[in-house]
């Protein structure tokens, strides 16, 4: 039998994987483009919800933030369903200590009022009940 060098056995298994499209590891395959849904639908008000408590969980501010605007969702089919979402949020009268997060009203004070137009992307994979922050960018407005 003839002996095959290692370097060659290694060149053929990795020419043999990349003709059949093996992705990088961080990479994902994408099934479909981001397109624009409906802000109602389930899957995007749980993307906002999550979304939002992501951001109040890491925002330093002492009240909490809401979505007051939906100004675009789109989703994109990947390995997870992606949601994109551009949103408009309000410092709510809530204190973040008191607990409550849904039915806060905006800042009146306009001393106090504080908004951002921000720009989330959220991956979700309803069928294992996971959802991971993928983007978290805010510019005041």
């Amino acid at each position: 039998m003839a002996r095959i060098c290692p370097g060659l056995l290694l060149w053929m298994t990795v020419a043999a994987l990349a003709s059949r499209g093996v992705q990088a590891w961080d990479s994902k395959k994408v099934t479909r483009e981001f397109q624009d849904i409906p802000a109602s639908y389930v899957y995007v008000q749980q993307a906002l919800w999550f979304a939002m408590k992501e951001y109040n969980k890491a925002s330093k501010d002492t009240y909490v933030y809401k979505v007051m605007n939906v100004l675009r969702s789109q989703e994109q089919v990947t390995d997870s369903l992606d949601y994109l979402l551009e949103v408009e949020i309000e410092r709510t009268q809530c204190k973040k200590i008191s607990g409550k997060t849904g039915n806060c009203s905006a800042q009146e004070d306009p001393q106090m009022q504080k908004a951002f137009y921000c720009t989330f992307i959220v991956a979700s994979k309803p069928w294992k009940f996971e959802l991971q922050m993928l983007k978290k960018e805010c510019s005041p407005i």
